[in-house]
């Protein structure tokens, strides 16, 4: 390991518990989407501690730049996300969340904590590398229409303009201390389905004298399977799936309607609207063909997220030299979403994961849930991991 990678390690190691406090201040006090008010204010001030000057972006955004040697010459990005999740924390944890039915349930606190780590490593060494880093730390994740599509369109690709952009995300099938990553194609599009089924409601010991909009529903949701079965391609990954079905009925009572709440993923973005096309169609068809009819509305919603071969390559690369290749695996596909995808389809991009999990502690909770928590070892490895990779993707751009 060279002498740079060794002294970020033991800044990394000498601000653990800094971002210990970090993350859970940010774990206590969390806000909902592009409602950061607080943990924008928290994120400016430590910034600024660090003598870094802010802008705010998007309302609840923070940008700002550390800059190295010559720092007009090159300039890449690393990214974080600054909002929770409207779930009840069930963790009987000091740092348990203070906002009754709000939680960082996906990890947000430990991407903001480990961007400013980085950040405070970057600031230090900066008379060691050549170029600038962008710090994005961007609001809203977690809702449609995301908030990295906001800052894009404000310009937060521009005045720098960043030749790559970094990120990572929390991985709690991975022990802390490892990191994952996946070349080329890695996440999946995500498009929200509302559909209203509508009949003619009644008594349902008359079901004669009604149009059941229940039965039709039940039809049309495993109809609407055969999208996926018979439609896609096994090369293509898609998951058609429901979430969500209120009749508001009663044993008695067929009712009007029935509304249907959905979401369709996939990695192919012809077949994404050959698909809407397709599920508009086989939905409308088939209520009619019951008596009924439907009002449907597909959301188009965050784009396939791609990590780019060369700059993924080289992440890796780095990430096996400062951890050793046996803390560095390899991702299948994921059919979750991540609106970072936006800024993939602007710049070269990587997303890594980053190991959260602790048998031994019990600390295994998936994201998304009231239990989630990490091994706080994990903020050591992602402050230091996405400061190296920095300095060497600038390097890497000074060379080539």
């Amino acid at each position: 390991m060279n002498q740079l990678a060794q002294r970020i390690k033991e800044l990394a190691k000498t601000y653990t518990q800094d971002s210990i406090g970090i993350r859970r201040h940010l774990h206590a006090n969390p806000e909902l989407s592009f409602e950061e008010h607080n943990t924008a204010a928290y994120v400016e001030q430590v910034l600024q501690s660090y003598g870094l000057e802010t802008v705010r972006m998007a309302n609840t955004g923070v940008v700002a730049l550390v800059k190295g040697r010559n720092p007009e010459s090159q300039t890449i990005a690393l990214r974080a996300d600054l909002d929770a999740l409207p779930i009840t924390e069930q963790n009987a944890v000091d740092y348990k969340s203070k906002n009754e039915g709000v939680m960082h349930a996906c990890g947000h606190d430990v991407h903001t904590a480990s961007l400013l780590g980085a950040a405070r490593i970057l600031q230090e060494v900066r008379g060691e590398f050549e170029g600038t880093v962008k710090l994005v730390f961007q609001p809203g994740e977690e809702k449609f229409p995301g908030g990295a599509s906001i800052m894009i369109k404000e310009g937060v690709l521009q005045q720098p303009a960043p030749s790559s952009i970094i990120g990572q995300h929390v991985f709690p099938m991975l022990p802390a201390g490892k990191v994952g990553f996946r070349s080329g194609m890695y996440m999946a599009s995500a498009d929200e389905i509302y559909i209203t089924v509508k009949g003619k409601g009644g008594h349902a010991a008359l079901p004669e004298l009604n149009v059941d909009p229940v039965l039709i529903t039940s039809h049309l949701i495993v109809a609407l399977q055969q999208i996926v079965s018979r439609h896609a391609s096994p090369k293509v990954p898609t998951v058609l799936s429901f979430g969500k079905v209120e009749a508001l009925g009663a044993t008695n009572v067929i009712p009007n309607e029935v509304k249907v709440e959905g979401t369709f993923r996939t990695m192919d973005e012809v077949w994404r609207k050959e698909a809407h096309r397709r599920i508009r169609k086989l939905a409308e068809g088939l209520c009619e063909s019951m008596g009924g009819s439907c009002d449907i509305d597909i959301k188009f919603g965050y784009p396939f997220l791609k990590n780019d071969p060369d700059l993924t390559g080289r992440a890796r690369e780095a990430a096996a030299l400062y951890l050793g290749e046996e803390n560095v695996v390899d991702l299948d596909l994921w059919m979750g979403a991540e609106d970072f995808a936006y800024y993939s389809q602007e710049v070269a991009a990587c997303f890594y994961r980053l190991g959260t999990r602790n048998e031994a502690r019990g600390i295994t909770s998936g994201v998304h849930t009231p239990t989630f928590d990490i091994d706080e070892a994990a903020l050591e490895t992602g402050s230091g991991l996405m400061a190296w990779i920095a300095v060497q993707e600038l390097e890497a751009q000074t060379v080539g």
